[in-house]
């Protein structure tokens, strides 16, 4: 049975990631202290290479995908200019439990946490030739710990955690990005599909700008919101970490930011890594 307050409305399905960072962006949506007149948004938390498998399919109106994914579902969907998450410097990192040299790595098989994934499209511009194996995102870490594997590419909270375990950092891939091309490292995005139209579009565009600007100006009860998504994460880390993926950039990424997306899927076309060449198309 509809209710009242629900009926008539157009029902929006969202989706993104069960991060603290994404959780924390889509507070205000979520907790519907933002609110978009007509429509109703219903959220779905999936791991980031299943949103890009369900974006390949169109399941969900606004997904949250890796950029490496763009391309694959560049027919079916455009992308917002905000919710980005995007690295200053910093980004994925190959992590290992003994020293290894940057050859070393290179000639070693290192677990990644999907293909789709723009920490993989990062790793392979960096060393073409690495092999690599694909491992839930959550055990890279205790499995390179069990010597399963040399190395590991780990993204999300990893990035802060990793040191704890006794690990080391081989390389961070973001700021091997910013020395090459003098550009942040756009990691993954919010993409709308192109059946709907340009005024629900815009609300929806609109409504997530203002979820975000609501937890930056409402930190302290959107990160004790985020908290219960912060694997293994003190208050303190949680916080610093949604620092860096959400902030002024997520708002609006900006023309160095807009370009570094171009030229992150540029560089992957041109290395054959990922066959379809982007046409980058910001809907809102």
């Amino acid at each position: 049975m509809v209710s009242s307050a629900t009926a008539g409305l157009q029902e929006i399905t969202v989706a993104h990631s069960p991060d603290s960072d994404d959780a924390f962006m889509f507070y205000g949506l979520a907790t519907n202290k933002v609110r978009v007149p007509g429509l109703k948004l219903t959220h779905t938390l999936c791991d980031i290479e299943t949103l890009n498998q369900m974006a390949m399919k169109g399941v969900y109106h606004l997904t949250a995908i890796s950029f490496h994914a763009y391309p694959y579902v560049q027919d079916k969907y455009g992308l917002l200019g905000s919710g980005g998450s995007v690295g200053e410097g910093y980004g994925p990192m190959l992590i290992s439990s003994k020293p290894l040299s940057i050859l070393e790595v290179k000639n070693t098989r290192v677990a990644v946490p999907g293909t789709m994934t723009t920490a993989y499209l990062a790793l392979k511009l960096f060393a073409p030739d690495i092999e690599t194996e694909v491992v839930p995102f959550d055990q890279i870490i205790p499995q390179v710990l069990a010597g399963k594997y040399e190395a590991g590419l780990i993204i999300h909270e990893g990035q802060l955690t990793y040191s704890k375990s006794g690990l080391q950092r081989i390389i961070d891939l973001g700021k091997w990005w910013r020395d090459m091309t003098g550009l942040p490292l756009p990691l993954g995005g919010n993409a709308i599909r192109r059946d709907l139209s340009a005024q629900t579009i815009a609300d929806v565009a609109t409504a997530l700008k203002t979820s975000i600007q609501y937890a930056l100006d409402h930190r302290e009860e959107a990160l004790e919101y985020a908290m219960q998504f912060a694997r293994d994460l003190d208050v303190q880390s949680a916080d610093k970490f949604v620092g860096m993926y959400v902030n002024e950039r997520t708002i609006e990424y900006g023309n160095d930011g807009r370009e570094a997306i171009r030229r992150l899927l540029e560089m992957g076309h041109n290395a054959g890594v990922i066959p379809i060449a982007a046409k980058v198309d910001f809907l809102a």
